[in-house]
């Protein structure tokens, strides 16, 4: 089923970041509902595109904020001058990778490939100009046992109840976690899919996202994004495209 969309399909790991959802002072706690839906193309040969929908649960006070899969720790901030600040935080993700046999011919014969629980640490560093952050995770369910870094950058343009914010992030995924999504152990090859030893690779991605708040309680947002994989993903015999677009969009009440 593909299931390596992950949430993340609906949920870009840049609206983690969206500061339109904490503009409250931080002794309130804030909390919302709503939906979102997405769809995005799949690097393996003939498996087409995904469509996925998920309910969204928000809820942020001064320790703790959770965004439809994620759930960050927040650590003390660090003010640097009057609009530049150091935002830490431990985070928890569900996803980022996995697809069964039967999601595409070129995958016949190979054992299952499953999600995992991510662990890690993140840095936000608010300023004039943009929004540079930067997270690493580690895979705590043992099921690539990978790592992966991402930095990112970018910046709110508002107009009226429109906000736009474009980004460009690079993703770093070790050795091991590519090995287990991308890789063919040498039990799984055959004729036209001979056996991969996947090593560190590293995806760059551009997006745009657009939001529109309706009212003081309700929202909705459009992402769209383009990756273009790294080198030792798209030399994988079971990847058959160089770079994937994806468009997601959601709708949230905050109470």
């Amino acid at each position: 089923m593909l299931f390596g969309v992950s949430l993340a399909l609906v949920l870009p790991a840049a609206w983690a970041q969206d500061s339109s959802l904490d503009q409250s002072p931080d002794d309130v706690s804030r909390w919302g509902i709503g939906i979102a839906a997405g769809v995005k193309q799949q690097p393996y040969t003939g498996a087409g595109t995904k469509t996925q929908g998920i309910p969204l649960i928000y809820y942020e006070n001064r320790y703790v904020r959770v965004l439809g899969a994620g759930a960050e720790l927040k650590l003390p901030k660090v003010e640097l001058g009057a609009n530049s600040s150091l935002s830490f935080g431990l985070r928890a993700k569900y996803g980022l990778g996995g697809y069964e046999p039967s999601d595409a011919p070129i995958l016949q014969g190979m054992q299952e490939r499953k999600g995992s629980v991510w662990l890690g640490a993140g840095v936000t560093w608010r300023n004039e100009i943009a929004d540079v952050s930067a997270e690493w995770l580690g895979d705590a369910s043992g099921k690539s046992k990978g790592q992966q870094f991402r930095i990112g950058v970018q910046r709110d343009f508002r107009a009226g109840n429109f906000t736009l914010t474009p980004r460009i992030e690079a993703y770093w995924l070790d050795k091991k976690y590519v090995d287990y999504y991308y890789g063919v152990r040498a039990e799984e090859s055959r004729p036209g899919r001979p056996a991969y030893l996947g090593a560190s690779t590293v995806n760059t991605e551009v997006g745009l996202r657009i939001g529109y708040s309706i009212d003081r309680h309700q929202s909705v947002f459009v992402d769209v994004s383009a990756t273009q994989l790294g080198k030792q993903i798209k030399n994988s015999p079971l990847v058959d495209r160089s770079s994937q677009s994806a468009v997601s969009a959601g709708y949230l009440y905050r109470f």
